[in-house]
């Protein structure tokens, strides 16, 4: 398993989440983004540049990705690629993408993308609570475990 980050948006305290969970377990973590991002000295921890533009980072993380790895992302059409490849998708809040539910989400985006064309405020998430954090690294945990269990 490799768990593929993209970093972009990635907030910096799931970051440090995944840092701390890839010098404990040894699993390799790539941050993908068109821009530097900052990453620890280690072994295991390693930052992809990739050229700027509309779903570059999208398309290196889906190209690279194998089987049973694990991406970080908020996009949802990420994930669902994601899935599609047999990977497993996280979203910084906590929210395991699976087979069963993407496709809803997939729709909702579409509905709000469609909202927001015809000119209505639809808001934006809010800031990331400590629940979500807490949620992200108990599913982040889970599936560590479960990996470190096959291996």
């Amino acid at each position: 398993m490799k768990i593929w980050v993209d970093a972009d948006a990635c907030p910096v305290v799931i970051k440090d989440i995944l840092f701390k969970a890839a010098e404990r377990t040894g699993v390799q973590l790539t941050l993908v983004a068109n821009q530097p991002v900052r990453v620890p000295s280690s072994r295991f921890i390693k930052m992809l540049q990739v050229a700027s533009g509309f779903d570059v980072a999208d398309n290196e993380i889906v190209k690279r990705l194998s089987t049973g790895d694990l991406v970080i992302t908020g996009d949802i059409p990420l994930a669902a690629e994601a899935i599609e490849k047999g990977a497993y998708a996280l979203n910084p809040r906590g929210e395991m993408y699976s087979a069963d539910n993407i496709r809803a989400r997939l729709n909702m985006r579409d509905f709000m993308d469609t909202l927001r064309a015809s000119g209505i405020d639809t808001g934006g998430p809010p800031a990331l609570s400590q629940s979500d954090r807490k949620s992200f690294a108990n599913h982040l945990d889970k599936l560590l475990t479960k990996f470190a269990r096959n291996a």
